[in-house]
């Protein structure tokens, strides 16, 4: 017997329930991460971020309901070598004036990786005709490219400067 043919709906169920385990490892990292950084505004980005993970991970359920499948993740080792480095440069930079520097491009390690999973799966989703599923997770993508941008301005206004 021959193997199923994959298509794109396998390929969005997939990458669906990767990026499900990964905003669920985030949500466990961002409270470790807040707690490392030394700069109240990162803290509180990281902060408000967690809660952000939240809502988006309501969201992707919200996308499993609509195709009819339980909300699952798959392991997703990408994530997990992005977290795992995060965790080392806390480990290695304790007490470092780079420290911050160091979490906020950890941290914008992650957000990269979701902008690029949130894009991909928003044109898929859009190619299967799925467009409530498109909304939800358009708003999950919005999120995380505003997330990198508050990043982004605080490494460049205050954190790396203070690293160097």
């Amino acid at each position: 017997m021959a193997a199923k043919e994959k298509t794109l709906e396998d390929l969005f169920l997939h990458t669906l329930k990767d990026v499900y385990y990964a905003e669920k490892q985030i949500l466990k990292a961002l409270p470790k991460m807040a707690k490392a950084a030394e700069s109240e505004e990162l803290r509180l980005a990281f902060e408000k971020h967690r809660d952000e993970t939240e809502g988006q991970i309501e969201r992707l359920e919200q996308v499993f309901q609509i195709l009819g499948k339980a909300a699952r993740g798959v392991q997703c080792e990408a994530i997990n070598g992005i977290i795992e480095e995060g965790k080392e440069v806390m480990e290695d930079f304790a007490e470092s004036p780079a420290l911050d520097a160091g979490i906020l491009a950890a941290a914008q390690a992650v957000e990269h990786y979701e902008i690029t999973r949130y894009g991909s799966l928003k044109t898929w989703a859009g190619e299967l005709g799925l467009r409530d599923a498109v909304k939800l997770i358009e708003q999950n993508l919005e999120e995380e490219k505003k997330t990198d941008l508050l990043l982004t301005k605080l490494a460049e206004a205050r954190v790396n400067t203070k690293a160097a």
